[in-house]
């Protein structure tokens, strides 16, 4: 369907105001009443009864760089079938990040190569993974007891600046795209380098292509996704889609003031455009305490990097990011791991703010290393959310839609609006409007 929202609805509020079954009987077992719906269910029966869906893991790295292998065991990260398995994990979006710095002049390709990383996994495991594209893709792979493996590009500049790059990444299944990672593109702006001067940005926060890929997303049927912008963007990105967007990976700004998170007025106008925000494990994101202590550090951290590229400088190789990231890990592991309530607490506040209906979560499991909150070790602790919702009073119907529910739904309606979008003929913004006056000399 259409968006429910109408435009003006949006402009309104934006961005001032923002607004039983019974076991078969046998000779041999009594008959053992199923659970009524009204009676109480546990923690563990209810997220056994939910479709789990994580919507940021950045495993594939590791398939690529560590030639890691889903089967193995988990070697310092967050993400393997056994553990995804004991979390009962429905679907994983799988994030295709390419690195702007190191992989300059080849984001395509570096793009490509990690696409197909993540098919290999999944021909390697056929019996415990389903490659999906759709929400009927996901709903079958869970009927099937098999984990749904997708993707979605964390930053624009994966397309090159080609809207042919975009389809053909659609074509090969990829099913959102972060508009910007950060980095800022030409197109679109990131709340990474909002500030920065030197960076050249946006007017409006979406140049006019910038806008062909919103329209162009939403007519492949591909969730437009806004972590990672900037404000501005996020915006005028709201009021182009004609499709309810995603935050694959973000928190509450309200919480922990970070550019990355969102203030209470986007939560809102994410809940006006009917989209979804998934929240983000990080504990710079969640933390303010650890985000300080975190500051507070970084002239060492930036000291001890100088010194490690000077001196593979003077060596004559290159510095990986791997290496690099290893460095910025050990200062990140000096500070204390906020506790979970931290996590729950963000789940909690956009349940609050924008409605039980826009939120979700987007882990960013082996993206972060290990600076998520205590307890929060890999994709098997997922459980342990449910559990602690569960005690603040939310529903089993609550939390199956934050485990998964209401990305479900607002994937179906991307979908819906791809079809009516496909069956228009619309030029590009780019190219002249039918509707535009001549400017008069």
């Amino acid at each position: 369907m259409r968006n429910p929202i109408p435009t003006l609805t949006l402009l309104a509020v934006l961005p001032g105001m923002i607004a039983t079954q019974s076991y078969a009987q046998t000779a041999v077992k009594p008959v053992v009443p199923a659970k009524k719906m009204t009676e109480k269910l546990t923690p563990e029966e209810v997220h056994r009864s939910a479709i789990v869906i994580d919507t940021h893991a950045d495993t594939p790295q590791r398939f690529v760089d560590e030639n890691y292998d889903l089967g193995d065991p988990l070697k310092g990260g967050n993400w393997n079938l056994e553990s995804a398995k004991k979390a009962n994990l429905g679907a994983e979006f799988f994030s295709i990040w390419v690195e702007p710095t190191l992989y300059k002049g080849q984001y395509a390709r570096r793009t490509l190569v990690l696409i197909d990383a993540v098919k290999q996994q999944v021909a390697k495991h056929p019996d415990q993974l389903m490659f999906a594209t759709s929400p009927e893709d996901i709903e079958k792979a869970h009927r099937e007891h098999k984990i749904a493996a997708l993707m979605g590009i964390e930053g624009g500049h994966s397309i090159e600046d080609s809207l042919a790059l975009l389809r053909t990444y659609y074509a090969l299944g990829v099913r959102y795209m972060t508009l910007t990672w950060s980095n800022s593109n030409g197109w679109a702006d990131s709340s990474g380098d909002a500030t920065d001067t030197t960076v050249p940005h946006t007017k409006e926060g979406l140049s006019e292509f910038g806008k062909d890929v919103v329209y162009e997303m939403n007519r492949l049927g591909m969730m437009v996704d806004i972590s990672h912008v900037s404000d501005k963007t996020f915006y005028r990105t709201l009021i182009i889609s004609r499709a309810p967007v995603i935050a694959s990976h973000s928190a509450a700004r309200a919480l922990c003031d970070a550019p990355r998170n969102m203030t209470d007025e986007m939560l809102r106008a994410v809940a006006v455009n009917g989209g979804v925000v998934q929240v983000n494990f990080y504990s710079a994101f969640l933390s303010q305490a650890y985000r300080d202590a975190q500051k507070a550090q970084k002239p060492e951290v930036d000291k001890a990097l100088a010194d490690f590229k000077a001196k593979a400088k003077a060596e004559g190789r290159e510095v990986t990011y791997e290496e690099t990231s290893k460095i910025e890990r050990e200062y990140a592991d000096r500070i204390p791991r906020p506790p979970l309530s931290i996590l729950i607490d963000h789940i909690d506040h956009i349940a609050k703010v924008a409605g039980v209906d826009h939120v979700g979560i987007g882990s960013d499991f082996d993206g972060v290393g290990g600076q998520l909150p205590e307890g929060i070790d890999s994709v098997a602790d997922l459980p342990k959310i449910t559990a602690e919702l569960m005690k603040r009073g939310y529903s089993a119907e609550d939390c199956r839609k934050i485990l998964g529910g209401n990305l479900l739904r607002v994937f179906r309606q991307v979908q819906e609006v791809s079809k009516e979008l496909q069956a228009e003929d619309r030029p590009r913004i780019t190219e002249k409007q039918p509707f535009e006056k001549p400017v008069k000399k």
